[in-house]
């Protein structure tokens, strides 16, 4: 496993576009609160410290992951937001019900990019166990909100570069 060789959170912040003008939400799943909570802390801290404002990130709670495309949807309609992060975390059980949950809400997620133009950052963890898990929150293995915050900022930034007119030659 890649994971268990470094730190996958670690980036290098010269390559990071400048924030300031960017607006972002956070929808974050209550299941397995310590862990979302820990994901959001990593993503809210990054967001910041790279120049989005505090009244420019939008934060709400659902029940669960299953919940986080909706609730993204709603906040895209609601609030003045150029991307939404939406972060949860769903562990392995003993049957394949992660399976579904994942994909679902994986594809909805990509669904609405595509739909609403915006870019909807899929921030959900899917470890096999509560210790890996804890590894992807804030331990050995960084914090996948940090990742899903930069990803934000990075495809906002794309966006900005793509969408920007082309130069003319001539008249």
């Amino acid at each position: 496993m890649a994971s268990a060789l470094k730190n996958l959170s670690e980036y290098d912040e010269k390559n990071i576009p400048d924030a300031s003008e960017m607006k972002v939400g956070i929808v974050v799943s209550e299941w397995n609160r310590k862990i979302t909570h820990a994901l959001y802390e990593g993503a809210y801290e990054t967001l910041s410290k790279h120049g989005v404002k505090e009244e420019n990130i939008h934060s709400t709670q659902v029940p669960g992951s299953f919940e986080l495309p909706s609730a993204a949807r709603w906040m895209a309609n609601a609030k003045d937001v150029d991307a939404i992060i939406c972060l949860g975390c769903v562990i392995k059980g003993e049957t394949s019900h992660n399976e579904y949950i994942n994909r679902t809400v994986a594809a909805a997620l990509m669904n609405l990019s595509l739909a609403m133009n915006k870019p909807f950052i899929f921030g959900v963890i899917t470890p096999n166990t509560m210790e890996q898990a804890k590894d992807r929150a804030g331990g050995k293995h960084g914090n996948k909100g940090v990742e899903a915050a930069v990803t934000a900022i990075r495809m906002l930034d794309t966006k900005k570069v793509l969408e920007q007119p082309k130069k003319k030659i001539g008249f």
